[in-house]
């Protein structure tokens, strides 16, 4: 483990980007822009990061935030179960419909809710809306959709074991993210697509999810591969430097440094932390624990990214060091990795007792 200290959970930042429609999109400095409205993204991370941390802190405050967000994603779902992701301050719709990806962490948000303690009506409006977006992402092309969808199905299969649908979506969505890697992987590129692109870690992570759904061995060697294959190239040194998004990472070209998202940082400390819970590896707290600290400093510029005044989290890295916006994305990307190293270090307690 790198021994660093986990700051307090603090959400002021949360409650300062969010009014009574939902999280405000960007930020100037760490004031909410109001001019730049709302998306379902962002609204769908604060759902997931609150009912996590309602459920990790005992947050009964929170369940007016879990209202909120939920309400906003019952605005914009539209009568055939796609959704709007571009929503304006006035409520106006900027976008005809959202990415499949929108719809993949709405529905992980969604799922999520039915493995928690929070009150039945809330549940029961989540699970509308999960039954009425899921035929979209069951016939998705998009990896990151898939992935993200297998998550929500997760805690779907679990809040409802007797219902064997759940297990079975998993498998179709699963098993296309497995042709993909056959498809396109080679002794040096261990991957999904010849490109890494953003919320990389988020395809191994729902392998990990499928393998605890299925039991599928098939599914667990495949999420070992690509997650140890990420590592690889994102931690150096012992630091963690996630692909860039200037020019991204393609398959024989050189990686792009800058410029690094907190998303990147988030997405690896989750799968990472679910892939120590599954197999009890070591190398895997470990690399969860990397990536947490490029929060906190150990990053390629040495700078904080976190901000513990506001709680609010800087949106990226540049090689002209920090973007000083502390958006939606940012802070949600944070506070989900710091509510997942909460469970990390209870398992490592565990675990060293043993």
């Amino acid at each position: 483990m790198i021994p660093i200290e986990l700051p307090p959970i603090n959400c002021t930042w949360l409650y300062d980007m969010t009014d009574d429609t939902g999280i405000l999109q960007h930020a100037k400095s760490s004031i909410g822009d109001r001019r730049e409205g709302y998306t379902t993204d962002d609204n769908a991370r604060a759902l997931l990061a609150t009912l996590r941390y309602h459920e990790l802190q005992d947050g009964e405050k929170n369940l007016g935030l879990v209202r909120t967000y939920l309400g906003f994603l019952l605005y914009v779902q539209k009568k055939d179960g796609r959704l709007h992701n571009l929503i304006g301050y006035d409520h106006s719709f900027f976008d005809e419909k959202s990415s499949d990806d929108s719809i993949g962490r709405v529905l992980w948000a969604c799922g999520y809710s039915q493995d928690t303690s929070i009150p039945e009506d809330v549940r029961m409006a989540a699970i509308e809306i999960f039954d009425r977006s899921l035929i979209w992402a069951l016939d998705s092309s998009s990896p990151r959709a898939q992935a993200l969808t297998i998550l929500g199905l997760y805690h779907y299969a679990k809040a409802f074991p007797e219902d064997e649908n759940p297990q079975l979506n998993v498998i179709h969505l699963a098993d296309r993210l497995c042709e993909l890697f056959r498809q396109t992987s080679t002794p040096t590129w261990q991957w999904f697509e010849p490109y890494i692109t953003y919320a990389n870690p988020r395809l191994p992570h729902a392998l990990f999810r499928a393998y605890q759904v299925t039991g599928r061995k098939d599914y667990l060697r495949i999420a070992e591969r690509t997650l140890k294959f990420l590592a690889a190239n994102d931690i150096v040194k012992g630091t963690y430097q996630p692909v860039g998004n200037q020019s991204w990472y393609k398959k024989g070209g050189k990686k792009a440094l800058y410029d690094q998202q907190p998303l990147e940082a988030s997405c690896m400390v989750e799968a990472a932390s679910i892939a120590y819970q599954v197999t009890g590896k070591k190398m895997y707290s470990k690399m969860a624990w990397t990536a947490f600290a490029w929060y906190l400093g150990k990053n390629s510029n040495g700078v904080m990214v976190y901000n513990p005044v506001t709680g609010g989290t800087y949106d990226g890295i540049s090689a002209r060091g920090l973007n000083q916006n502390q958006g939606a994305e940012a802070g949600l990307s944070y506070l989900l990795a710091r509510l997942e190293m909460e469970v990390l270090s209870k398992h490592e307690s565990q675990n060293s007792l043993r």
